[in-house]
């Protein structure tokens, strides 16, 4: 199974026009030279990053991009037409890959909008007969085909951009809290795995401020080796500034209530040391199955294991605004901490959405 997060297509940039071959043939002039004109060249291909867009799943369906081939060039010194660039729009934070027997080659990380790489060049024009002339070959009767253009295979890997991550086990309930606090609408069931591409929402601070939010799908244990989702969504952490960890208050109760939060920091371990070290807001979602009494002995031995939690019930709003309050600091730390190790940041946007 292909997911949306991932594509491979391939890229033909256009083929050069060729050279013209001819002579002028005008009243009075019963020896004209060569005029044949030269072709035009190949377009390009160029990958290029796009606010505008989430996923990669057009290309599911859209797997061959082409440029356009250059015009052959004509006489009276007329030039062929240049063909038309292709231009293969993707998220921001798209890896571009090409594939080669040797394995693959990255070619660019685009990380902020705007930013393009040219993968496939056009080929080059040919030159028409005119450009052959001489002292001695004054009827230079051939010209130059066009060069032909690359083909080259890529593979695009998205890794999402966002401020928060949230991170959790399948039905934790991390699309209906995304959909909650943001105007995003992921998919919500009560069935596992409903999640299969990282949604992102975008919340507003009254101040006017916004922090990108990214629902990762659903990861269990053995993810880091692919089990489940697996490794294809856990690279999506690795561009998020800090992690909300969402377990549902059923997988928590139990003799161990920490043993959720630390089956899932071990998969971020296991895939990548740097994952486990993100800050982590730690939220237990789902309290509307508990009872007061039930409530209160869930806190009282998550503070006996010297868990620091948050409570909330994504689906009647109780408690999610302390949570929401709570990300909020947790990316302003997180910002002044990104200043402080570059001061030469401050004020320069670094391709997450806005």
């Amino acid at each position: 199974m292909r997911f949306v997060d991932e594509a491979r297509i391939l890229v033909r940039s256009g083929h050069g026009g060729r050279g013209c071959v001819s002579f002028r043939r005008e009243k009075y002039i019963p020896k004209g030279g060569p005029d044949g004109g030269d072709g035009g060249a190949g377009g390009d291909v160029i990958v290029r990053a796009s606010s505008r867009l989430l996923t990669l799943y057009d290309y599911r369906h859209q797997s061959v991009q082409e440029a356009e081939n250059g015009r052959p060039g004509g006489g009276s010194m007329c030039f062929g037409r240049a063909g038309a660039p292709k231009i293969v729009e993707v998220p921001v934070g798209t890896l571009v890959f090409e594939e080669t027997e040797d394995g693959e080659v990255l070619l660019a990380d685009l990380a902020s909008d705007g930013q393009e790489i040219v993968v496939a060049r056009g080929g080059r024009g040919g030159k028409g007969n005119a450009h052959f002339k001489s002292a001695t070959m004054r009827t230079p009767r051939f010209a130059q085909p066009g060069e032909p253009g690359e083909e080259k295979r890529l593979r695009l890997e998205l890794k999402v951009f966002a401020d928060a991550g949230l991170l959790g086990l399948p039905n934790a309930g991390k699309s209906t809290f995304l959909s909650r606090i943001s105007a995003a609408r992921p998919k919500i069931a009560p069935y596992p795995f409903t999640t299969l591409t990282p949604q992102l929402g975008v919340v507003e601070h009254p101040a006017g401020a916004r922090m990108v939010v990214a629902d990762i799908p659903g990861l269990v244990e053995g993810a880091h080796a692919g089990v489940g989702l697996g490794h294809t969504f856990l690279r999506h952490v690795e561009r998020t500034r800090f992690l909300v960890h969402l377990a549902a208050a059923p997988d928590v109760e139990g003799e161990d209530p920490g043993a959720v939060f630390a089956m899932l920091n071990e998969e971020l371990r296991l895939f990548d040391a740097t994952l486990a070290q993100k800050p982590q807001l730690l939220v237990v979602n789902k309290i509307d199955l508990l009872d007061a009494s039930a409530r209160a002995r869930l806190a009282q031995a998550l503070s006996a294991a010297g868990i620091s939690a948050l409570f909330m019930s994504a689906l009647d709003g109780e408690g999610v605004e302390a949570v929401v309050a709570a990300m909020w600091a947790m990316l302003e730390t997180a910002e002044a901490s990104a200043v402080a190790s570059n001061p030469d940041s401050e004020g320069k946007g670094d391709g997450r959405l806005a």
